[in-house]
């Protein structure tokens, strides 16, 4: 009994030793605020949701028929709106001036922010269904459609880029990274939610891919495994704080493959049309329309035992 009473009041000193941590650290590590942050897992339940939305049959509840779809549709998507519309407000509640609370005007931002997203849902399936054809035509193992939507994680990590850019591009703080950091947990593909990406992209295979956020991507681009497309610097200014908003990451034009371990660095660089960028090329300048860059050939050396 002593002994449990002694290990309580080395508890409350440990309390009060975190306690007294509160507040001091910077950057702080703790949000003590009536308005809480978002909710990790209710973000990401909500991106299942819109998952099983885009890809009925595929995520979500099974044996859905064009006799029960519609009602199993709108029934998820007024939950996926009530679910969508309090994370987003808990977002953008923590920068916003006005000191009501609730906060009237966060609440009409998010939502007008959920509705715009629910309202693009079919142009976003339309986009999906060129990555997911991409998918299809750019891999000869692939038996079908339906093994590209269920097993490429390249596939996976483009659908859920494609709603975090849709939040991402509106200005939504928090979530588009809360999203696309868990398809990179899952999967091993980091898309940042602010990189543009144009139709029928392929990742294939896709472990160890980076995609940084100021990236910009053409039309039926195909990349392999390891890739890295990134930056080559991080500028500062005077104070010696990082330089935010310019444009660090490679701009890769339409009909472009880089194949796996390539990596591509820097705002300035630009791989030009129907180009193609081989295995391990590290390039740092642009190449124009039409090329290809790869490494020489090793030379091996092979000894008998």
């Amino acid at each position: 009994m002593r002994e449990h009473l002694k290990k309580r009041h080395e508890i409350r000193e440990i309390t009060q030793g975190v306690l007294k941590t509160y507040g001091t650290l910077d950057p702080k590590l703790q949000h003590l605020d009536v308005n809480p942050l978002p909710a990790k897992n209710s973000v990401i339940n909500i991106l299942d949701d819109l998952l099983e939305v885009i890809y009925p049959g595929y995520f979500g509840a099974k044996h859905l028929e064009e006799s029960n779809i519609e009602y199993h549709l709108g029934d998820l998507l007024d939950s996926i709106y009530s679910r969508l519309c309090e994370e987003i407000y808990r977002s953008v509640r923590p920068d916003c001036a006005h000191v009501d609370d609730p906060c009237k005007h966060c609440y009409e931002i998010a939502e007008d922010q959920t509705i715009a997203l629910l309202h693009g849902i079919p142009a976003l399936r339309r986009e999906l269904a060129e990555d997911v054809q991409a998918g299809f035509d750019g891999d000869p193992a692939a038996k079908s459609t339906d093994e590209v939507i269920f097993a490429y994680p390249g596939i996976y990590t483009i659908s859920v880029y494609r709603i975090a850019h849709e939040l991402s591009n509106n200005g939504i703080p928090l979530l588009p990274r809360i999203m696309t950091e868990y398809a990179h947990s899952r999967t091993g593909i980091d898309i940042h939610p602010g990189a543009t990406i144009g139709r029928g992209f392929f990742i294939d295979h896709g472990t160890g891919v980076v995609i940084g956020e100021t990236t910009i991507i053409g039309d039926h681009v195909k990349i392999y495994q390891g890739v890295t497309i990134g930056a080559l610097s991080f500028p500062k200014d005077e104070e010696g704080e990082l330089v935010r908003g310019q444009k660090r990451h490679p701009t890769i034009e339409d009909n472009v493959v880089v194949y796996s371990g390539a990596t591509i660095l820097g705002g300035d660089t630009t791989i030009g049309e129907g180009s193609v960028i081989g295995g391990n090329v590290w390039l740092t300048r642009s190449v124009p329309p039409l090329t290809r860059v790869i490494i020489p050939e090793p030379e091996l050396v092979i000894d008998p035992k």
